[in-house]
């Protein structure tokens, strides 16, 4: 039986190694928290979840939450000069999507590896761990995206176009939101200028939620939360926010209250994408996974997705692989098979970071009067491949408005 100790207990690491204990590997997990540490500390994400990623969950039956609440589509606003909206819409899922508080699920998922038999160590791991275990496992793999670990992966800085964060990011947990009046969704607001609010629900320690996401441009008016000392000021400043740049969000708000005193975050990362292999002083490689490798910023609600994509593209790579050595060659390979599809969110979450160019303007305004226009560019939440067709290019993207107002 080959051995395979993954360096993480996220999303991806987890996911990565029930799959590989469903297919009769040996599997350890190293840990740097313990279930009772991660259930009763802070949020850590805002992890929606669309029906790819989804998928690959229900294939390996670790979707452990039937109770969890759907997420039926995406409404985007913008707000005009007047405080308005001069853009809103709604476009339906194909599936709904979903988003489980990690302190939810990843407790559950390290029960269920030791359950199938894989071995979970609680260890704070260090780069010079990494040696030991390379000598121990056929593989190894890091799927710890903070940290010294992370540091050993190389910047690739032909794909990371930015070098420093692009949004000032916060996360606020509440019960009591007025929900829509037609079905739930991802309501994606877009303030010129200022930053981006989204807000969806959820399920956390409480019960069902709903997550407050901003993202604010760096040095503007959402870059606000350096002063903030308790949870309660973090709601107070969420509020002001939206009661500032987003009327019809504050109206919803009434009556809102934090899930619990950790239902709060705050901070920033440069997205980055790095070299999917690092080699360690002895030679050995060791292999990096999903925010490891290719960490996009939340603005598209991509993160938790695409590590759900990474884990089901890896376990692919690694049961293909038989008995043969998994070298350094393959590892670049395996990364690179991933990447043929991750590229694609990652160059949609970029460009959105980026003030709007007209074809995207004319899209998100089309959108407003063509259902499947609308239709598409919430679908492309759950593929963004698709968005390399027509809304990334602008002579693509007047052709396909050009052909859907015709059939309208």
């Amino acid at each position: 039986m080959r051995e395979i100790l993954i360096v993480g207990a996220g999303q991806a690491g987890l996911h990565l190694a029930l799959g590989l204990l469903h297919h009769g590997y040996g599997v350890t997990v190293i840990s740097n928290r313990t279930p009772e540490a991660i259930r009763d500390g802070r949020v850590t994400s805002s992890q929606a979840m669309f029906g790819t990623a989804l998928g690959h969950e229900r294939d390996l039956g670790i979707d452990l939450w039937p109770d969890c609440p759907p997420i039926d589509g995406i409404q985007l606003s913008v707000p005009g000069p007047d405080g308005t909206k001069a853009i809103g819409w709604t476009g339906r899922l194909d599936e709904p999507a979903r988003s489980v508080d990690q302190r939810v699920k990843m407790p559950a998922w390290l029960a269920e590896v030791e359950r199938l038999g894989g071995k979970v160590v609680y260890h704070d791991a260090t780069a010079a761990d990494l040696e030991t275990y390379a000598a121990d496992y056929d593989l190894v793999l890091v799927a710890a995206g903070k940290g010294q670990i992370a540091s050993l992966f190389e910047r690739d800085a032909g794909r990371s176009p930015y070098d420093v964060p692009q949004r000032a990011l916060a996360l606020t947990y509440v019960n009591g939101l007025t929900p829509r009046p037609e079905h739930s969704a991802v309501c994606f607001n877009l303030i010129p200028g200022v930053g981006e609010y989204f807000v969806f629900p959820a399920l956390t320690l409480t019960g069902p939620c709903e997550i407050m996401v901003f993202e604010g441009v760096p040095g503007g008016p959402m870059d606000c939360w350096g002063d903030v000392r308790t949870p309660a000021e973090h709601l107070a400043r969420s509020r002001s926010i939206l009661e500032t740049y987003l009327p019809w969000e504050a109206a919803r708000c009434a009556d809102i209250e934090l899930t619990d005193e950790r239902g709060t975050l705050a901070g920033r990362f440069a997205p980055t994408v790095r070299r999917p292999v690092a080699v360690l002083p002895t030679g050995a490689p060791v292999l990096g996974v999903a925010d490891v490798v290719v960490l996009n910023d939340p603005i598209t609600g991509q993160g938790a997705g695409n590590a759900a994509k990474c884990a089901a593209s890896y376990l692919a790579d690694i049961v293909e692989r038989g008995d043969l050595p998994f070298d350094q060659a393959w590892m670049e390979a395996t990364f690179e098979r991933y990447w043929a599809d991750a590229r694609h969110a990652t160059e949609w979450t970029n460009a959105l970071l980026s003030p709007p160019p007209p074809h995207v303007l004319e899209i998100l305004g089309a959108a407003g009067s063509l259902p499947e226009v609308a239709a598409r560019f919430a679908n492309g939440f759950d593929d963004p491949r698709d968005f390399a067709e027509w809304f990334m290019d602008p002579a693509k993207a007047a052709a396909y408005l050009a052909q859907a107002g015709s059939r309208s």
